[in-house]
């Protein structure tokens, strides 16, 4: 039995007690989604109020659909399928598959998969990515059985903080500010700058175009980007740091809230101006952020990078982060 364009998997043929349903979007859905993808993930746990901000900031066009699968009276898979604002494609889609660590290798995964990809047929989609990590040795073999290719890989790195030294980097922020290079806060731009947004965004499209992704980058609007900005409830102005040449914007770096866990911080776009690259700006934005850890008690520092970008990659390795398991990117071409 198959689809036009996606054999079923026969491995393993999923409890007959199965049922798998439409997300709700109720408060009780949100928290069986959130709970599967937290126990898959323990190490990159969501709220409520995180997925809730992201359907809010959705742009329309964005095309997403979610699942739920039962056994028993409880929810034990979630999936969806959806699209990419920054590389928007009308036929080109996502998916992804969570199940409960306890009953994985049942079939439920596979029945799951099947319906999403049942459901995208509607769609005409030309091709369906996925993502995974590395060491998840059975995510991989699904992926790959399923005809996915891999096409790119980020490092995910981490520092920790009592291990970490910037002794060696003393004064590095004042070299900078003695060539006219100084860093300044987002909550200092906010009040100094009126025209601070507009030059956030404006940064922002011109370092997001370098950053290597596996498909073409598509505009995200200024609308779209203060929304997920400053409307986040994870933005940290004083862990928002912009480097400045005279009224220029000419670098930044963000570090963003963990809801769950207030031990940790995540490290957002890291990029400086090409122009103004290979004078040691962006690894004065990474100290400032540093700092701003210490200062906040903060244990570890989470950061992802593709893996040939060397540039950004080497200022992590002075600095102490330490390479996780890589994550990896899949693509499946259709028709």
């Amino acid at each position: 039995m198959s689809t036009a364009y996606e054999q079923i998997s026969r491995e393993h043929l999923a409890p007959t007690s199965l049922t798998i349903r439409p997300f709700k979007a109720s408060d009780a859905d949100y928290a069986d989604a959130v709970r599967v993808g937290n126990a898959v993930f323990p190490e990159y746990i969501d709220t409520v109020d995180d997925w809730r901000f992201e359907d809010a900031n959705r742009a329309a066009y964005i095309q997403r659909r979610r699942w739920l699968a039962d056994l028993g009276g409880a929810t034990v898979a979630y999936g969806n399928y959806s699209q990419f604002e920054s590389m928007y494609h009308p036929r080109k889609f996502s998916i992804f598959v969570a199940v409960l660590p306890t009953h994985q290798g049942q079939g439920i995964g596979s029945a799951l998969y099947n319906e999403i990809v049942s459901a995208l047929g509607r769609l005409e989609p030309i091709s369906l990515r996925a993502r995974t990590r590395a060491d998840m040795s059975g995510s991989m073999r699904f992926l790959q059985s399923r005809g996915y290719q891999e096409d790119m890989r980020e490092w995910e790195s981490r520092l920790d903080m009592d291990a970490c030294d910037v002794a060696p980097y003393a004064g590095h922020e004042a070299t900078l500010r003695a060539e006219g290079i100084r860093i300044a806060t987002m909550t200092d731009l906010l009040e100094r700058d009126p025209d601070c947004r507009e030059k956030l965004w404006a940064l922002d499209v011109e370092l997001t175009n370098d950053v290597p992704q596996p498909e073409p980058h598509t505009l995200i609007t200024r609308e779209a980007f203060e929304s997920w900005v400053f409307g986040n409830p994870n933005f940290l102005p004083d862990g928002y740091f912009v480097a400045l040449d005279g009224l220029d914007y000419v670098g930044s770096s963000a570090l963003w809230n963990s809801q769950a866990d207030p031990t940790e911080l995540y490290t957002g776009l890291t990029g400086v101006r090409r122009i103004y690259r290979r004078r040691g700006i962006a690894l004065a934005l990474k100290l400032r952020g540093i700092a701003y850890a210490r200062q906040r008690g903060v244990k570890v520092i989470k950061t992802w990078n593709e893996q040939h970008n060397r540039g950004m990659l080497s200022i992590n390795e002075a600095l102490g982060f330490v390479k996780q398991p890589a994550w990896v990117n899949f693509v499946k071409k259709l028709g």
